[in-house]
């Protein structure tokens, strides 16, 4: 069986060449996303930054903790607060005995002209970075700062707090943009201290701060104190999220294509399997030819697929980190794991993608063989349709039962990428079926017109089943992922825009000056809140009634078992009322108090009058009634406390609804004059969400290239395979009188046919997914749109198109540069 299945290989290599670049292709894929997570994995330590000098850095109370337990195990779970504490006073006082006490302040600061970003810090702390002067001198004076080499000396520039003075220049050190004050008046700018740098030795300074609510840091647990620490975990598992997906489309898209290929081969190769069932061959001995058939491409087309891994590994790694998405300091590592892992993944991929095919092989009787060669009489095979049929029920199933049970999954990531996998399958197993009839009706009209074209189309494709649905299947798979993927994000999106453009009933809203949309970056610079005086001349505006509210966060423990921080907003009731809708289930916004709180449907309390335990945003514990329940919507909907319970949240927006006969226009100029970015209710939806995020982009980018790229590797193959059995039928229609043109366009013409089949197909698999989450936003109280991305859609079914069209033309027009004559007589 090894010596047939290698001369089939070395007479054949044109029927195996789609499967070995579509194979190596996956593994080399698969071994770069083993190799990049492998790479995360053992990423370095980060390093000190801001204060790589510092002796020991002190940090006021940041963390909330609390017992969780899971069956007999006991363990405390710990969630960052969203306003840290400052170090208490008597902490500090006992430091100051130990050594010199420098408070460290970081603020925002907004110079006209200059650039975005810029960190304010008191002088002192510079040196504990190695910030050295490049030119000019330090700040002496309230009125003076130093700055990056931005700016040079001797410039005057405005900020919101007044007019200052570039006095001297430092070099930049790439992770900020600092801007630096004289101790006391950062001091003004930015009263509250949460860390301190301490001149003493370690050990004394723990002493002093045993017991207290502080953090001691040393070593390289002082990049701890630097601005966002995690920046690194969460680029580095947001990179990892990405690749996973990407490498789980690559296994998908890998095995469906390979199967489609050696079924399409296996159906060609009938009137040989018959020959060799009339020499004497077992059905076992035919299995078996055909699965070394595989294993040696799979073993083949693996070793090929590790080297070009090794190859591109290091070049999407420093892709990865020119576009952001990894560290700076991201690079391959030298794993071995993965290329075992991307090897055998791709070997089992070949064998898994001929299984069916063989038994099908081994099954073909001698007299059928020879009788069916040159027709599609049974495209179905029982096995395939049971298969087809129970996963089109396991989709359905699991569809009714996550809308039934919890609708909110529906509207992950995980589960929307994952999902359509199955439909596509499911659709894919069935195409036979659904070929015949789908061919005829999307051929019907063109076989109406004059002249036998349009008939001669519709009867090739449907008469060639086997053909079709094999050159469907990777259509559907493209146009399948593009609308289901990139329709779920839009639909997602647009639900949220509804529910934002629903709760917002204020005419204007006002942001601080530099923010364009939502505050919670964690930049500092985009955190920064209204000062009093531009606040109370927002509120004073006449015509008006402005909602001034805050980001915070409220911490609950679920069941025992885990700790949930939830998003809120601080308000004052009555202007709340007035400014907004919120999305009510019971209650009323007006019962809110300093004693409550208003939760949404998914706490595990939610009913109106109950009491929930709860750590407000700087950790401090209240227990607080319940004044409303809110929906549950996409999730976002978070919760409302009053100002008393966001101890340390700056109001950061502020809703203004005008007053009956009241100018919008004078209103809106008078919101620009008193300060902050003023932004109309079309406006604040808009920025409020703009899109996917950048992740989520590159992400369906990605895994639609691939998918887009399988597709062109399988639609060459196929159409290779498919010209070398039509060559007597080309010959027949050149006999009959039709020209070189009339049969090249007739082949394009059904290469078009067989595109608008995948096509249709994959539009039905992408409105029953976006169905489906439609259902569940609908049962979510979410009343938005589906939005199928038809430009998307159109793009790809065109890329498709050409490819088909190509393939199927240039292996026809190859065939025919001999006499039809001779063509006909041999049938090559």
């Amino acid at each position: 069986m090894l010596t047939i299945a290698l001369r089939t290989l070395r007479t054949r290599w044109s029927t195996f060449s789609g499967t070995f670049v579509a194979l190596s292709l996956g593994v080399a894929l698969l071994a770069v996303m083993g190799l990049t997570l492998a790479s995360s994995l053992d990423a370095p330590q980060r390093q000190p930054e801001r204060f790589a000098t510092a002796p020991v850095v002190v940090q006021g109370q940041n963390t909330l903790s609390a017992p969780t337990s899971i069956g007999a195990d006991v363990s405390r779970e710990t969630r960052k607060l969203a306003h840290p504490r400052a170090v208490p006073e008597a902490t500090v006082a006992k430091l100051k005995k130990l050594g010199t006490v420098i408070a460290d302040r970081s603020f925002p600061v907004r110079i006209e002209g200059g650039p975005r970003g810029l960190i304010g810090h008191p002088w002192s702390t510079a040196a504990f970075a190695l910030y050295e002067i490049t030119a000019g001198r330090a700040p002496r004076a309230p009125g003076e700062v130093v700055t990056a080499d931005w700016a040079r000396p001797g410039q005057r520039l405005h900020t919101r707090h007044g007019t200052v003075t570039i006095v001297g220049t430092v070099s930049s050190l790439g992770f900020e943009n600092p801007v630096f004050y004289t101790d006391a008046r950062a001091a003004e700018l930015s009263p509250k201290s949460t860390q301190l740098v301490v001149e003493a030795d370690a050990t004394d300074v723990r002493q002093a701060a045993k017991g207290e609510p502080a953090h001691v840091l040393t070593g390289n647990a002082r990049h701890l104190a630097d601005a966002d620490p995690d920046r690194d975990r969460e680029a580095l598992t947001a990179m990892n999220a990405l690749f996973g997906t990407a490498g789980g489309v690559t296994a998908f898209v890998s095995v469906f294509v390979v199967a489609s290929t050696f079924a399409f081969a296996v159906a060609q190769r009938r009137r040989e399997f018959g020959l060799l069932r009339t020499a004497g061959a077992t059905p076992g001995q035919i299995r078996r030819t055909v699965c070394a058939e595989a294993l040696l491409v799979g073993v083949l087309a693996s070793a090929t697929g590790c080297v070009v891994g090794a190859y591109g590994a290091p070049r999407l790694a420093d892709w990865a980190v020119d576009v952001g998405l990894a560290p700076d300091w991201f690079t391959i590592g030298d794993s071995k794991w993965p290329y075992h892992m991307a090897f055998w993944t791709g070997l089992l991929v070949a064998l898994l993608g001929v299984i069916a095919a063989s038994w099908r092989a081994g099954r073909t009787g001698t007299a059928q063989a020879l009788r069916e060669a040159s027709v599609d009489a049974r495209a179905m095979t029982r096995g395939r349709l049971l298969c087809g049929a129970g996963l089109l029920l396991t989709a359905a199933v699991t569809l009714a039962l996550s809308l039934v049970t919890d609708p909110g999954e529906l509207l992950h990531r995980k589960t929307y990428v994952s999902r359509p996998m199955v439909l596509i399958t499911a659709v894919a197993l069935l195409a036979p079926a659904l070929v015949r009839p789908l061919t005829r009706l999307i051929a019907w009209l063109p076989a109406q017109l004059p002249g036998a074209g349009g008939m001669l189309v519709r009867e090739n494709a449907a008469a060639g089943v086997r053909r079709t649905a094999a050159l469907a299947a990777p259509v559907l798979v493209t146009v399948a992922l593009t609308g289901s993927l990139l329709g779920a994000t839009a639909t997602l999106n647009e639900a949220k825009a509804t529910e934002t453009r629903a709760r917002t009933t204020a005419d204007f809203v006002v942001v601080p000056a530099g923010n364009a949309g939502p505050t919670g970056s964690k930049d500092p610079a985009e955190n920064t809140g209204f000062d009093a005086q531009t606040l109370q001349q927002l509120r004073t505006i006449p015509g008006t009634t402005a909602s001034a509210t805050s980001s915070s966060a409220v911490y609950v423990l679920e069941d025992g078992v885990a700790l949930i921080r939830s998003e809120a907003r601080a308000a004052e009731p009555a202007p709340l009322a007035a400014t907004a809708d919120l999305p009510l289930a019971a209650g009323k916004v007006s019962d809110l108090d300093d004693g409550s709180i208003i939760v949404n449907e998914e706490w595990e309390r939610h009913t109106v009058g109950q009491t929930v335990d709860v750590w407000l945003g700087d950790g401090t514990r209240k227990s607080l009634r319940i004044a409303a329940v809110m929906t549950t919507g996409t999730g976002d909907n978070g919760v409302y406390v009053t100002p008393a319970n966001a101890p340390g949240a700056h109001v950061d927006r502020v809703d203004v609804t005008l007053v009956a006969g009241a100018d919008p226009a004078a209103v809106a100029d008078e919101l620009r004059r008193a300060g902050g970015h003023v932004l109309t209710r079309d406006q604040w939806v808009r920025a409020s969400h703009p899109g996917p995020d950048r992740n989520t982009r590159y992400g369906f980018l990605l895994v639609l290239g691939i998918a887009l790229l399988y597709t062109g590797i399988s639609l060459a193959n196929t159409m290779v395979m498919a010209a070398s059995d039509r060559v007597r039928d080309l010959a027949v229609l050149r006999l009959a009188g039709a020209t070189r043109r009339q049969v090249l366009r007739l082949v394009g013409a059904e290469a078009l046919t067989v595109v608008a089949v995948g096509g249709v197909l994959g539009l039905l698999v992408t409105a029953i997914n976006l169905g489906g989450m439609r259902g569940a936003l609908g049962l979510l109280s979410v009343h938005g749109p589906m939005r199928i991305p038809w430009p998307d859609l159109a793009t790809v079914t065109g890329a498709c198109a050409v490819l088909a069209v190509v393939f199927s033309v240039a292996p026809a027009a190859w065939a025919m540069r001999r006499r039809a004559v001779e063509l006909a007589g041999t049938g090559e």
